[in-house]
C-alpha cells in the first residue's frame, strides 16, 4: 500500500494544477482520475472542445461574411463535418497528453479508476487503499438538468453530447440562456442550424452587467439566434428522432411548443461528488450539494480540502485553478490566498463578452458612488479594418477616489483585454493609471485606455 502526502481526486483544471503544485512545494503526491485521460471536463468535453469548434464556425463564419469584402474571392468553404469532430479530438488529445507529461516531470502518480475516502488518512481506487495525509477533493461538476427533461445525449443533450453529434441539427433549441447555451447555441448557428433559445429569465447571461446583457442579446439576434424569454420549460417529448419542447410563458401562463431536432439542456452545473463516501465521513454539504469549506479550503474533517465546482462559487476552471494552487501552499505550511474580487469570466461567442469586478446593478445595490467610463469599438481603428466594431469597454470607478470596481467588455478579443483590469484591480489601480498608460496603436486594447479616460476628461477618438 502506497503512502503520500497529498493524494487529489479529480484531474480537472483545479485537481492536476493543485497537485502540480503540491509536487513543486516537495509533497509526495498522487492524482485519482477514472477517466482514460487527464484534464476533466474541461479538458475532455468542455472549455477546451468547445472553443476548438468555436474558432472553426467563427472561420467559417468569417469566410462567408467577410472574406469577399477583402477581396478574397472564391466559393466559401462547405462543412466536413467529420473532418472537424477530428480536429476537436486532436485538440483534447494534445492537451490531455500535456497534463501527462506534466505529470511524469513532476513525478506525480496517477491512481488510475474513480475513488473515494473510506476514511480519513485512506483513499480507495479500484481494490486499492493508499494512505495519504491530505486530501483534495477536485470532483468537479455535471450538467444539472430540469424536472420532466430526460437527458439522453441523442436528441436531448447536455453539452457533452452537444459536443459530439453524429450530424449538424436542421433545428435546435437550447434550454438556458448561459454561457454554455449561446456559446454552443452560436457554434450551431453558424454551422447552418436553427437555433431557438429558450429562458426562464428576462436576460440572457444572468450575472452580467445589464447593458452587456442587451447588447450581446441584440448581437446574437442579428447572427440569427432567435430567443424566447420569461419561458418556463415544462417538459420534452421525444419522438423517435425529434422532440417537442413544452413551455409556458411566465407572462400570461400560455403554453407554447417547439420542433426540434436536437434539444440542448444548458441549465447549469451541480457538484459532482457521488461515490466519495462524504456523508459516512461526515463532511458537511450545502443544499445545492457543495462541499463546505473554511477560509483556507479544508473541510469539516481535519486533513481533508475542497476546491473548485465541488465547493460554493462560480464554476470557473481558473477559479479551480486558484484554489488548487492554494490549497497546495496551505497544506505545505505556505499562506494560499485567492482574491475572490478579482476572477474574470469570459464568452467566447463573437464578439466575446468579458467581465470582473462588479456590475452597475452590484454598485447600485450597495448605494456606493460610481463613475462609469465607455467606449465602444466604433472608434479603434483596428477594429473597424477587422469587421470587429460591435460592442464597447465600460470601466466603473468610485467617484470619490477613481479605484476600479469592474470592467465589462463585449468586443473582440475581450477575453484577453479583461486581463490588464484584473493586474490593475490587483494592485489597487484607480482608472487615470490605465489612461495614462501608454497603450500600442492599432490594437484592440486601445478602447480599454479610452474606456479609462472616459473615466475622467473623456476619451480622444470618441
Amino acid at each position: 500500500m502506497a503512502s503520500y502526502d497529498v493524494i487529489v481526486i479529480g484531474s480537472g483544471p483545479g485537481g492536476y494544477v493543485a497537485a502540480i503544485r503540491c509536487a513543486q512545494l516537495g509533497l509526495k503526491t498522487a492524482c485519482v482520475e477514472g477517466r482514460e485521460t487527464l484534464g476533466g471536463t474541461c479538458l475532455n468535453v468542455g472549455c477546451i472542445p468547445s472553443k476548438a469548434l468555436l474558432h472553426a464556425t467563427h472561420m467559417l463564419h468569417e469566410a462567408e461574411e467577410n472574406f469577399a469584402k477583402m477581396g478574397l474571392k472564391g466559393k466559401a468553404p462547405s462543412v466536413d463535418w467529420k473532418q472537424m469532430m477530428s480536429y476537436k479530438e486532436e485538440t483534447i488529445g494534445q492537451n490531455t497528453k500535456g497534463i501527462e507529461f506534466l505529470f511524469k516531470k513532476n513525478k506525480i502518480d496517477w491512481l488510475k479508476g474513480w475513488g473515494s475516502v473510506p476514511e480519513k488518512g485512506r483513499v480507495k481506487v479500484g481494490d486499492e487503499t493508499h494512505e495519504t495525509k491530505n486530501i483534495i477533493i477536485a470532483t468537479g461538476s455535471e450538467p444539472a438538468s430540469i424536472p420532466n427533461v430526460e437527458i439522453d445525449e441523442k436528441t436531448v443533450v447536455s453539452s457533452t453530447g452537444a459536443l459530439e453529434l453524429s450530424k449538424v441539427p436542421k433545428k435546435m433549441v437550447v434550454i438556458g440562456a448561459g454561457v454554455i447555451g449561446l456559446e454552443l447555441g452560436s457554434v450551431y448557428s453558424r454551422l447552418g442550424s436553427e437555433v431557438t433559445v429558450v429562458e426562464y429569465l428576462d436576460n440572457v447571461t444572468p450575472t452580467m452587467d445589464g447593458e452587456v446583457q442587451k447588447t450581446f442579446q441584440k448581437l446574437l439576434k442579428k447572427q440569427g439566434l432567435d430567443f424566447v424569454m420569461g419561458a418556463a420549460v415544462q417538459s420534452v417529448e421525444t419522438l423517435k428522432t425529434k422532440a417537442k419542447v413544452n413551455y409556458a410563458l411566465r407572462k400570461d401562463d400560455s403554453e407554447h411548443q417547439l420542433d426540434a431536432d436536437v434539444v440542448l439542456v444548458a441549465t447549469g452545473r451541480k457538484p459532482f461528488t457521488d461515490g466519495l463516501g462524504l456523508s459516512d465521513l461526515g463532511i458537511e454539504t450545502t443544499k445545492g450539494g457543495q462541499v463546505k469549506t473554511d477560509a483556507h479550503w479544508k473541510t469539516s474533517v481535519d486533513g481533508i480540502y475542497a476546491i473548485g465546482d465541488a465547493i460554493e462559487g462560480p464554476m470557473l476552471a481558473h477559479k479551480a485553478e486558484d484554489e488548487g494552487m492554494a490549497a497546495a501552499e496551505v497544506i505545505a505550511g505556505k499562506a494560499g490566498h485567492v482574491n475572490y474580487n478579482v476572477i474574470p469570466s469570459v464568452i467566447y461567442t463573437h464578439p466575446e463578452v468579458a467581465a470582473v469586478g462588479q456590475t452597475e446593478e452590484d454598485l447600485k445595490e450597495a448605494g456606493r458612488a460610481y463613475k462609469v467610463g465607455k467606449f465602444s469599438f466604433m472608434g479603434n481603428g483596428r477594429a473597424k479594418a477587422n469587421f470587429a466594431a460591435d460592442g464597447f469597454v465600460k470601466i466603473l470607478a468610485d467617484k470619490e477616489t477613481d479605484r476600479i470596481l469592474g470592467a465589462h467588455i463585449i468586443g473582440p478579443m475581450a477575453g484577453d483585454l479583461i486581463h490588464e483590469i484584473c493586474v490593475g484591480m490587483e494592485f489597487g489601480a484607480a482608472a487615470e493609471d490605465i489612461a495614462l498608460t501608454c497603450h500600442a496603436h492599432p490594437t484592440y486594447s486601445e478602447a480599454v485606455r479610452e474606456a479609462a479616460l472616459a473615466c475622467g476628461d473623456g476619451p480622444i477618438h470618441s
